[in-house]
């Protein structure tokens, strides 16, 4: 395993993206090419989710594993430097995410959360699961009419 420096390190954590990474790319496409259309990063909502189908209320979003704690009750422990600090960050983070899945329940949303890795090794099963949630609650919406 390589070392590196802090500052190095340090770096490259100030250059990982919050928008338009990797896996909410790969997401988007698939969608965009079966035709459905959404807000990206949408901020008039709690939480600022991914992808955001505004009539039919569908919160989408895509979790890279590290920032947002998966499996985090073992994974702390493979942190090696600055242990406190990444201990309390990434359990705000993923009591944030609670919230935010709450808060958006109760405002009538529903929520997915997809995992980067997931979204890597079967994206079709992903966007599968999207669209599903999409005829479903479009079917809902077009009963309350």
């Amino acid at each position: 395993m390589e070392s590196i420096s802090k500052e190095q390190r340090s770096k490259i954590m100030r250059s990982v993206k919050s928008k338009n990474t990797k896996i909410e790319r790969v997401i988007s496409t698939k969608l965009w090419m079966k035709g459905y259309r959404y807000r990206r990063n949408y901020s008039k909502i709690i939480g600022t989710p991914d992808f955001a189908f505004t009539k039919i209320k569908l919160a989408v979003f895509c979790d890279s594993e590290f920032w947002h704690g998966k499996d985090w009750n073992p994974e702390k422990e493979n942190i090696k430097s600055n242990q406190e600090f990444w201990k309390h960050k990434i359990e705000k983070n993923i009591f944030r995410d609670k919230k935010v899945n709450d808060r958006l329940n109760e405002l009538g949303w529903t929520v997915l959360r997809f995992w980067g890795k997931n979204i890597l090794k079967d994206t079709d099963g992903c966007v599968s699961l999207i669209e599903s949630e999409i005829i479903k609650l479009k079917a809902t919406v077009n009963n309350k009419r």
